[in-house]
């Protein structure tokens, strides 16, 4: 007679899988960093013409593990870091570290959905 307490499970490796969505977690909260900071650098940006405010951009890496923002205007870093000649108008920078919280809230609500 078959002993009535046995008991059978199965393991499946899923592994790959969660790896696969936390990657696609990260680069959502990257893409959405990314977009948040373009838009405060783009609010921050001391404007003359409008060429270097609409100039910012956003980008996450290919491998999912950076966002990039900023300007491939010549003169962007002229005006954020200023020259002998002109004084700094930094708006990368303060549209980074003015909202570190905001991008870590961010990060942390993508990785937990």
């Amino acid at each position: 007679m078959a002993d009535s307490n046995m008991t059978f499970s199965i393991a499946v490796d899923n592994t790959d899988k969660v790896g696969e969505e936390l990657i696609e977690a990260c680069r959502r909260a990257l893409e959405i960093c990314g977009g948040k900071g373009e838009t405060y650098a783009k609010l921050k940006c001391p404007v003359r013409t409008g060429n270097l405010r609409n100039s910012i951009t956003h980008e996450v890496a290919n491998d999912g593990k950076s966002v990039t923002i900023g300007s491939a205007v010549q003169y962007s870093a002229f005006v954020e870091l200023g020259t002998s000649r002109m004084k700094p108008q930094p708006y990368l920078r303060p549209a980074i570290e003015n909202h570190i919280d905001e991008y870590k809230s961010i990060i942390e609500n993508e990785l937990k959905n």
